[in-house]
């Protein structure tokens, strides 16, 4: 496996861990005790990829259904097409999971900060801006 697509597996497995807390309802508190009763470390982020799957493992038996189609993508309701193929889009995925909001967020975000009306369509400049604003988000969130 090259680098790239070892750095690629990890994001897919980060975002799989963030959306299936979201869709459990797991406030922050509660994921990062599940974490530390499964692995001893309470970020996913600092795990490796068995605990992450144990996590994962977890979060299934408790209720988290994997919304995939046929074709791989996942079935989440406006998620842009590209996601998988820019590492912002999947940044942007992460925090939305993470503080449990749907893409129209993230559109409804982009159409205020930027007059674009779909995800797609904005440019790499204008992506990093929206994932900034979702970060400095989360980050008020973590206080």
């Amino acid at each position: 496996m090259s680098r790239t697509q070892g750095k690629s597996a990890r994001s897919a497995q980060l975002a799989k861990v963030h959306i299936a807390a979201a869709q459990l309802g797991m406030d922050e508190e509660t994921r990062r005790a599940l974490y530390r009763n499964i692995t001893g470390k309470d970020s996913a982020a600092k795990m490796t990829d068995s605990e992450r799957d144990k996590v994962i493992a977890a979060l299934v038996s408790k209720g988290f259904v994997d919304k995939k189609k046929a074709n791989g993508k996942a079935a989440y309701r406006g998620r842009p097409a590209d996601t998988d193929k820019t590492p912002l889009m999947r940044k942007l995925e992460a925090l939305l999971a993470d503080a449990g909001r749907d893409w129209e967020y993230a559109r409804a975000t982009a159409q205020h900060m930027f007059k674009v009306e779909r995800l797609e369509w904005l440019n790499a400049n204008q992506l990093h801006k929206l994932v900034a604003a979702l970060q400095i988000d989360a980050n008020r969130r973590a206080r």
